[in-house]
């Protein structure tokens, strides 16, 4: 199946396209929509391939079993020494959400409540770092990353978070927005005003920004139908597939077509493709509103830059499917 498979994507002018070891922070809203997921499980993919070092995640969401479900994943694919951090803050559960199935299906060692402060973790691996070294991608909404923005020297390190991330970070992959213009964009939004305004124009990287617009394209997930059952990509899909609120019209009781908005992130961060899979836009900059929406307007001398897509969304549906299995 495997020689098959890239057999498949070398007619279809796929080759693996890579800039070495990347060395990730991987920040996650994971139990919402599925394609957290997805992205989490190419990682692993990417990591048992060489070409990827997985320094830290960092979860966004205070559902109660989202860091569960992140331990739970790592420990699936092996890979549980990868350290935890979290949005600290009162914790709730939604039914609908895939983390407490994985958990009740999955081995896991780690709750919300055990899990690093994510400013914490976020300042130790900077700290520890070679400067311009490290890529953070981003695909959910931006508080932990605001957080980081803010914090002061410490312990850890004598430098501001500020500081940390001129000094360490090589560029931000940013998951949000909508190109050339949009509104009301999750990730730009998260039901927090302001923070994605504030986030931008404080970083002063490189940022690549993937929109809504690339992973509202591609449709993956189906072929989840076919896999073993006793996978967190099974469970995990099939439980969002039946129970998210704005999949209702779609149900049919099995693994339905998804967006794949954070798995083009992953895909870029690790693999890159400008040319191949993307095409970069640059010259602008990304300007956010208050309220999830922004837009792009003509900059020289601006470090933003967003992907549009090249390749057929069929084929690329194909490609990010076999790179969720690590089939390609």
């Amino acid at each position: 199946m495997k020689q098959l498979l890239a057999s498949l994507f070398l007619l279809l002018g796929f080759v693996p396209v890579s800039y070495g070891q990347s060395k990730l922070i991987f920040d996650t809203d994971l139990g919402g929509d599925v394609d957290d997921l997805g992205a989490l499980a190419m990682l692993h993919h990417f990591i048992d391939k060489g070409e990827c070092e997985l320094l830290g995640i960092m979860c966004w969401s205070t559902e109660q079993y989202a860091v569960s479900a992140i331990d739970a994943v790592n420990r699936y694919y092996e890979h549980p020494a990868i350290p935890i951090g979290t949005r600290k803050g009162e914790t709730h559960h939604e039914g609908w959400c895939y983390s407490k199935p994985i958990c009740d299906q999955f081995e896991y060692q780690l709750d919300h409540a055990g899990a690093q402060d994510a400013t914490m973790l976020y300042r130790k691996i900077l700290a520890e770092a070679e400067n311009k070294s490290v890529v953070i991608v981003t695909v959910g909404p931006l508080k932990n990353i605001e957080n980081l923005l803010d914090s002061k020297g410490d312990a850890i390190s004598s430098w501001s978070g500020k500081k940390l991330i001129k000094r360490k970070v090589k560029e931000f992959v940013v998951m949000g927005g909508q190109f050339p213009a949009g509104k009301d964009e999750w990730n730009f939004n998260g039901d927090m005003p302001g923070v994605t305004q504030r986030v931008i124009q404080q970083l002063k990287v490189p940022i690549t920004f993937l929109g809504f617009e690339l992973g509202q394209a591609i449709k993956t997930g189906e072929v989840f139908n076919q896999i073993d059952k006793q996978t967190p990509l099974y469970v995990g899909s099939l439980h969002f597939s039946n129970h998210a609120p704005w999949m209702e019209a779609q149900r049919t009781g099995n693994i339905i077509d998804n967006s794949t908005f954070d798995q083009t992130a992953v895909l870029y961060a690790v693999r890159g493709g400008v040319g191949t899979y993307w095409e970069r836009v640059e010259d602008g900059k990304c300007v956010p509103d208050e309220k999830g929406g922004n837009t792009w307007v003509n900059s020289k001398r601006s470090k933003h830059s967003y992907l549009k897509l090249i390749k057929d969304t069929e084929e690329m549906a194909l490609l990010i499917e076999a790179l969720m299995l690590g089939d390609f």
